[in-house]
């Protein structure tokens, strides 16, 4: 909880600088595209800047993500798979421990059972 308070804390002074800034920088500047170019106030130069900055940086973030989960996933089927060969492998070894034990056990008669 505590760390909720302080990001909505943190958002909030963000905000409060933003908008001081965007007060001040409200000069028109010439921004120059391939196909003619167009007069905008600073701020919204900056702003969008940052915003297509944030787009960037999430759909790389994004992809990354969705490869680390892929990989964990088929990480997850291979440690399932060798769970159940260790899994097999142990039933085997156990079985392979048994039978001694039974060929040395007498049966009712108090023969052995070779």
């Amino acid at each position: 909880m505590m760390k909720f308070q302080w990001t909505l804390l943190l958002g909030i002074f963000f905000a409060l600088i933003v908008s001081v800034f965007a007060v001040i920088n409200v000069d028109p500047v010439t921004v120059n595209y391939f196909f003619g170019t167009a007069d905008w106030p600073l701020i919204l130069v900056i702003l969008g800047s940052v915003f297509m900055g944030g787009v960037i940086i999430g759909s790389v973030g994004l992809f990354r993500l969705f490869v680390v989960q892929r990989k964990v996933k088929a990480l997850e089927k291979e440690n399932l798979q060798l769970k159940e060969q260790a899994h097999i492998a142990l039933q085997e070894k156990n079985k392979v421990k048994d039978e001694p034990l039974k060929k040395r056990a007498t049966d009712s008669v108090g023969e052995t059972g070779e």
